[in-house]
């Protein structure tokens, strides 16, 4: 009798640990975004960027990407890469890099 109630307990542990992990993930998706920077706030740790398509948008700078906050101003043409909410929303900046230059 112990031992079936100790695999539905180990399965029942195993069930409730994936079901945490589940919206670990789905927050942990991540896009670029092409932009130019508007403005930068280094110590609200925040950027203001316009997307390719016009679009302006004010983010939060997470991680490692706040040391390159310094590296970057006004005009910058760089790659964000974004970290997502579980809706699709922009949660944070998690890198900054410059664009990459068009040689023609």
């Amino acid at each position: 009798m112990k031992h079936p109630l100790l695999i539905l307990g180990a399965v029942l542990m195993v069930s409730l640990i994936a079901a945490q992990l589940n919206p670990v993930v789905a927050a942990g998706k991540t896009h670029d975004v092409s932009a130019t920077i508007v403005s930068v706030d280094t110590q609200g740790k925040k950027i203001t960027f316009q997307d390719d398509a016009g679009a302006t948008s004010t983010a939060a700078v997470l991680d490692k990407a706040v040391e390159s906050l310094k590296n970057v101003k006004a005009g910058d043409k760089v790659v964000l890469t974004c970290r997502d909410t579980e809706t699709g929303t922009i949660e944070g900046v998690i890198a900054i890099r410059p664009a990459p230059t068009n040689k023609s």
